[in-house]
């Protein structure tokens, strides 16, 4: 024992070294993938059996996927700018019909603060909106690599400049983006800078247009519906969501639902052939040991559920997308769990920050998920508001969402509709199935979900940003505040308009959104 004692002694010292060097290692990469109107369910290893997608199930068995990522803001505008700076919309400003990003809060965002700390920046796809007062373009020079487009940018590839080079061989703008990235790889490794690259896909974003070979191998297929699918699974809902945008356009999805997933499933699954060219590039380039890849979008998609299309109102296949993160400097230590924990698109900045050693701006609204990485049990918070602060007012909400419970409060109480409370106790009923707000068996936890909406609805009175039109919400999610009141907030005929009124640069028909 004794003669071994020395041996056991050189191999803890060696285990303890290798162990250090890796904690002191080149900061390390950072690879963050960005699809468009992506549900959480529309990926093969959320258990969708019909998608294709077997290069973010491979992502997912190598890292960390997470069951319970919610858009705080389920539209891509405001989505984008809170997975910019980390901050809650009404505290950036940034949406359709309240206003463009200001540069203060760019300057605060991940690829500013990285470039500065000496990151090398590229970034490719639909940005999703412009710095107040300036130009389009002034983004570019934001980055070391730009191949931004303006808008919704477009799914044929030659049609956007920053990717037209790619078009002869990759005609769809997908896997265009990939070939972009592989070059933007070689020249992040020439710079001998740590990179962070963000690539934001146009996919599977309305009007759909996938690739015709991935199209193909969904060809004559008929597709799962989802448990809540159909009209007549919303009678339980409040009245107000069915005046959203999301009851009365999109109707693709009921009245052709085989189609519409054809097409869906076909654009995730070209976005799925991008992520696999990355990764290939990585491995090729010698960077796939210190890449950390995070893969995903901007806001969910309903899809049919309880009969409505598009996004925005803050049910689950709306408000939640997937989210996988890789970090393969833990070398397959928890590969492939899985974390139930309460994320949001605003942790996207403080965990990209916390990855590159770059302090946070303070007083940001994200947290930092690298500790679900090793302890995917944990938790970074124990609840998370969902906004609504777009649109046609009867369909604008406050909601709260603990990981056993979701609150959400109607507050429009105008032609002949009554303010409403739903409660779902998401936890065991993931599809929404039964409002339980008017529960006896369930007052205390509503009385507990009503109290974190009113703390909600205080903070927004305390933090709202000037001058975007969000300084009367306090008074109109208020639970407490008389109709005539709030009714007096809005603006004539704003209560009765079913999408953004016209003009203004930043203000779009309901079917470009």
């Amino acid at each position: 024992m004794k003669q071994l004692l020395p041996v056991l002694a050189a191999l803890a010292a060696g285990i303890a070294s290798s162990l250090s060097a890796a904690g002191t290692a080149a900061k390390p990469n950072i690879v963050f993938l960005f699809s468009d109107d992506q549900t959480a369910r529309a990926v093969g290893c959320y258990g969708n059996k019909d998608v294709i997608s077997p290069h973010l199930d491979r992502l997912a068995r190598d890292g960390v996927r997470f069951t319970n990522h919610y858009n705080t803001t389920s539209i891509c505008m405001a989505s984008r700018s809170c997975v910019m700076t980390g901050l809650y919309e009404y505290r950036h400003g940034c949406n359709f019909d309240h206003g463009d990003l200001e540069r203060r809060f760019f300057a605060n965002s991940y690829p500013a603060r990285l470039r500065e700390a000496g990151y090398y920046t590229g970034f490719a796809g639909k940005i999703g909106f412009v710095l107040q007062g300036e130009k389009f373009e002034a983004l570019a020079p934001l980055f070391d690599q730009w191949a931004g487009g303006p808008g919704q940018t477009f799914y044929e590839t030659a049609k956007n400049e920053g990717i037209a080079k790619y078009a002869a061989q990759y005609p769809q703008c997908s896997r265009a983006y990939g070939a972009w990235a592989l070059d933007f790889l070689k020249s992040a490794k020439q710079s001998g800078k740590p990179f962070v690259m963000s690539i934001s896909f146009k996919a599977p974003h309305l009007p759909f247009s996938p690739d015709p070979a991935d199209l193909k191998l969904y060809e004559g297929k008929k597709f799962t519906r989802p448990p809540n699918y159909g009209v007549e699974n919303a009678r339980h809902l409040s009245a107000q969501v069915k005046t959203s945008r999301a009851a009365t356009h999109y109707r693709e999805w009921i009245n052709d639902y085989d189609n519409s997933a054809a097409n869906y499933y076909a654009l995730i699954t070209g976005v799925d052939a991008a992520v696999g060219m990355i990764r290939e590039g990585l491995a090729r380039e010698g960077l796939a040991d210190n890449t950390v890849i995070i893969f995903t979008s901007d806001n969910g998609y309903n899809s049919g559920s309880h009969g409505f299309g598009d996004k925005v109102i803050p049910y689950e296949e709306g408000s939640k997308s997937p989210l996988i993160i890789y970090d393969p400097r833990l070398r397959g230590k928890n590969a492939g769990t899985v974390s139930d924990a309460i994320t949001a698109n605003v942790d996207m900045p403080a965990t990209i920050f916390a990855l590159a050693g770059v302090p946070a701006p303070n007083g940001i609204d994200g947290r930092n998920l690298l500790p679900l990485l090793t302890q995917p049990a944990g938790r970074v918070r124990d609840w998370l508001p969902l906004f609504n602060f777009w649109g046609i007012a009867s369909a604008q909400s406050l909601a709260i969402v603990t990981p056993e419970w979701k609150y959400i409060y109607w507050y429009y109480g105008g032609n002949g509709l009554k303010p409403t409370e739903e409660l779902f106790h998401v936890g065991q009923d993931r599809f929404e199935m039964a409002n339980s707000a008017a529960d006896p068996g369930h007052a205390a936890t509503l009385a507990e979900m009503r109290k974190l909406y009113d703390e909600q609805v205080a903070r927004i009175g305390r933090e709202v940003v000037r001058g975007h039109g969000y300084e009367r919400y306090p008074v109109l999610f208020s639970r407490t505040v008389g109709w005539e009141r709030k009714t007096a907030l809005l603006p004539a005929g704003e209560e009765t308009e079913s999408a953004p009124k016209k003009g203004g640069k930043n203000k779009k028909k309901a079917a470009d959104l």
